[in-house]
Parts: C-alpha cells; sequence; structure tokens
C-alpha cells in the first residue's frame, strides 16, 4: 500500500503563506487523481485543491486565487502553496490520492492560521 507523508505544516499570521508538500512512496503517475483535503475542529473533511495525472486542476471556491496545488513526478511529490491565509484556513491537511477506484490518504499535516 502505498504511503503518503504531509509536511509544510505550521502557524503563520492571517495573510501569510505556507507550503505544504506530500512524497509518495511510490511513482504519482499511477495515480488518476491526487490532492489535498482539510478538516478543521467538529467540521468534517472537505476537499480543496486537486490535480489529475493529466496536471488538470481544481479548487473549492473559499480557496480559489489563493492556493495553487501543483505535482513534480520526478520527486513523486505534491505540494500545495497557500497565500493570503485566512483563520477559517485552519485545520489538519490531508494528501489524498486515488488509483482505480481505491483511495490512500497520509497522516495530515496541522495549519493554524492566526488573526
Amino acid at each position: 500500500q502505498v504511503q503518503l507523508v504531509e509536511s509544510g505544516g505550521g502557524l503563520v499570521q492571517a495573510g501569510g503563506s505556507l507550503r505544504v508538500s506530500c512524497a509518495a512512496s511510490e511513482s504519482i503517475l499511477s495515480f488518476d487523481i491526487m490532492g489535498w483535503y482539510r478538516q478543521a475542529p467538529t467540521k468534517s473533511r472537505e476537499s480543496v485543491a486537486t490535480i489529475t495525472s493529466g496536471g488538470t486542476t481544481a479548487y473549492s471556491d473559499s480557496v480559489k486565487g489563493r492556493f495553487t496545488i501543483s505535482r513534480d513526478n520526478a520527486k513523486n511529490t505534491v505540494s500545495l502553496q497557500m497565500n493570503s491565509l485566512k483563520p477559517e484556513d485552519t485545520g489538519i491537511y490531508f494528501c489524498h490520492a486515488r488509483r482505480r477506484f481505491i483511495s490512500n490518504w497520509g497522516q495530515g499535516t496541522q495549519v493554524t492560521v492566526s488573526s
């Protein structure tokens, strides 16, 4: 089973930037889609950004224009650049990878945005 390891979370002030990355234990070319989800306290997990094997990206309305997802096939990583962060962006950010309807999840990395 593939392992996904997130890194790069932390504490930042509102308006600041963070970059979170996800390293896969195998080639990410085999995944149909990869992405980032987040879960805030007392809320359900929600999709933030996705990127297909062909490079097509999609974003939730709440982060569009502020976040950018990218992938590095050579390094087997998917990253999320987060700019103009808001307190409501606070949560645990999870890396997700799907291959043939099978989902894989990382352990998550905490992102906290202070006001």
